[in-house]
């Protein structure tokens, strides 16, 4: 198989990595400048960008179906793909939450939480561009600890804030809203996690 062909799995990688890092930034910016009046044509904005991702990972699919010999075995190649692509399924879900539970003010943890997803799709937009070279990589192993390490602080600030939830409001219907969308916030660092965990059972398989 010719090193173009090689490549152009690990490039749709990284594409598809590089828009679940552009939703995680749009999200950030969408809570930290909430307009509950602009709410649905944001939520569009990053349904774009997850169409795309989707478009992208669908070509890779195509291609797929059509190669005889490539660079790691084809349910690797889906494994990755499907575990990068779920990303930013869980970043769009996000917004969707926000929209249909008629979020009016955003809470300060909730932006806490968008950092850190933040930074955590931008470690694993590292780690995928590197996958590239995993045979002989001495920086993958670092990016998997630190997303995994990363995924650890998302898991503490689940916890505090959920307590936060229970413990401050007292109007039920706003627990139950608020309650929803930080599961679905927790899930995009557990989607990171589960990328990462992904891409290092195939080093693993294949070197």
């Amino acid at each position: 198989m010719s090193k173009k062909s090689d490549n152009f799995y690990f490039k749709n990688f990284v594409a598809c990595a590089e828009y679940g890092e552009e939703a995680s930034q749009m999200l950030h910016k969408n809570l930290s400048e909430f307009d509950v009046t602009s709410l649905s044509e944001r939520l569009d904005q990053i349904h774009g960008i997850e169409h795309a991702a989707d478009q992208k990972k669908h070509e890779m699919l195509a291609a797929l179906v059509k190669e005889f010999i490539t660079p790691i075995e084809r349910e690797d190649i889906i494994l990755i793909s499907e575990a990068i692509d779920d990303v930013t399924d869980k970043i769009e879900d996000v917004m969707i939450r926000l929209y249909i539970n008629n979020i009016k003010s955003i809470r300060p943890d909730a932006l806490e939480f968008t950092k850190l997803i933040t930074r955590c799709c931008k470690t694993l937009n590292k780690l995928v561009d590197e996958f590239k070279n995993f045979k002989k990589s001495k920086k993958l192993y670092g990016l998997m600890v630190e997303i995994h390490t990363l995924e650890g602080e998302g898991d503490r600030l689940f916890i505090e804030a959920m307590r936060r939830l229970h413990t401050e409001v007292s109007d039920p219907l706003e627990v139950i809203a608020w309650r929803e969308i930080y599961i679905y916030l927790e899930q995009c660092c557990d989607a990171c996690e589960r990328t990462a965990n992904a891409v290092e059972q195939v080093m693993m398989k294949n070197t």
